[in-house]
């Protein structure tokens, strides 16, 4: 086996093991297997009893504060695997240094990632630090709050029950940003033409409530991708991509982006689909597999989303992916979800019900409907034809933008 982010192999005990499990800690723990060369070759260690009491003494003194671990010795090969948890009392300093696992290499965080973790050792979002500004007014707030949830009077004790205020430290971030003005960058949009070099329109919403840039790209949305059609003597709103999904995507992109970065939201508007980036990539503790199945959800924002919750913009926390790829169940494009480890894209295409597919297409496309994605040889036994002609099939799906093609070689994989 190959060394990944979450196993790396030592030959022998030197300090070096040290950042690793400094990185281990601070995130998504992980195995270091001592006696192993880098290439995955066993040769054990001399003594592993004395090792381990050596691993030992090593972490105990050298690591802030001391990280949960576990050490187990194998018989056999004489090799010694540390397993580290990751653990809730961040960061775990080596040095007065906290690491992260960037693939196989361990490497030092950065300022902006330190604060991160000090804030998860605490227990704390960046949303719940005191605002910067404190002379904050909430007009657009207090209107939505009273359209929704019929308030009487908007006071400091709504927003304390809303956990946008305390009396010790005044407003938070999440004030901050539902706030009428603010220091935020919000959203930047641009609408394409023909090519990326015809740019019909570009708008960008900064140091505005959230609230009013939520509402401003619907607009937005709207004037390119809603329209009225006449049939006989009724009127039919035609969505050429799906209102609700275009919601629930700006709305997961505000409450779960990373807000301490400097960044906007990205949407960019083209003939043929919708993409909208956001800055951050998934926060610690969840697997693009568990995101992208919608299996588990962590809010980096929870105050901010209660807020969007009680204003009925989100209804169920954690179903954004799932109630997305709803709206898209008759279609035959399928909205597409990218995940880096800064970003999070989603791709909203141009919402068909009919693409005039071939009877051997439908079979290939029926197939991939059900599952996340398969390859050519697990797609050949369930038709009648032969490997040659399911390439094909697949690579026109390809071409039409139906379907994703996933790796290469004989990893490659296929998925709506």
């Amino acid at each position: 086996m190959k060394e990944m982010k979450n196993l790396e192999y030592k030959e022998s005990v030197t300090n070096t093991f040290l950042k690793t499990v400094s990185a281990y800690a601070n995130y998504n723990g992980g195995e270091i297997v001592f006696g192993i060369t880098d290439e995955g070759k066993k040769i054990g260690v001399s003594n592993p009893n004395d090792t381990c009491l050596d691993i030992e003494n090593k972490i105990n003194d050298s690591l802030t504060p001391q990280p949960e671990y576990t050490l187990k010795v194998c018989e056999a090969d004489q090799t010694i695997t540390l397993s580290v948890k990751s653990g809730r009392h961040k960061p775990y300093l080596y040095k007065s240094k906290a690491y992260k696992r960037n693939d196989t290499a361990t490497i030092e965080v950065d300022a902006l990632e330190l604060t991160r973790l000090i804030l998860e050792g605490k227990n704390m979002n960046y949303e719940d630090l005191p605002a910067q500004i404190q002379e904050l007014t909430f007009g657009m707030l207090e209107e939505a709050l009273k359209q929704h949830i019929a308030i009487d009077n908007f006071n400091t004790d709504i927003l304390k029950t809303l956990n946008l205020y305390s009396s010790d430290e005044g407003f938070n971030n999440a004030a901050a940003l539902l706030a009428d003005k603010n220091e935020f960058s919000i959203i930047d949009v641009a609408k394409f033409g023909e090519s990326i070099s015809v740019i019909q329109k570009r708008a960008t919403f900064e140091r505005v409530s959230v609230l009013a840039a939520y509402e401003s790209v619907v607009a937005m949305y709207r004037d390119y991708y809603q329209y009225e059609e006449i049939v006989e003597s009724h009127r039919k709103k035609v969505e050429r991509v799906p209102e609700a999904a275009f919601r629930e995507a700006i709305a997961n992109a505000l409450i779960h982006r990373a807000w301490d970065i400097r960044a906007h939201i990205r949407i960019l508007m083209f003939e043929d689909r919708i993409e909208i980036t956001s800055p951050g990539g998934l926060p610690n503790g969840i697997k693009e597999e568990e995101y992208l199945s919608g299996r588990l959800s962590v809010l980096r924002n929870p105050t901010l989303a209660n807020v969007f919750y009680r204003l009925g913009i989100v209804e169920i926390f954690g179903t954004g992916i799932l109630r997305i790829s709803e709206v898209y169940k008759n279609s035959v494009k399928k909205p597409n979800f990218e995940v880096t480890e800064n970003s999070i894209k989603v791709v909203l295409p141009v919402s068909e019900t009919d693409l005039n597919l071939s009877n051997d297409e439908r079979k290939v496309y029926e197939l991939l409907s059900k599952t996340m994605s398969k390859s050519i040889s697990e797609i050949l036994p369930y038709v009648e034809f032969g490997k040659t002609k399911v390439t094909k099939l697949l690579k026109n799906l390809a071409n039409e933008g139906i379907v994703k093609v996933e790796g290469s070689g004989r990893g490659t994989k296929y998925r709506l």
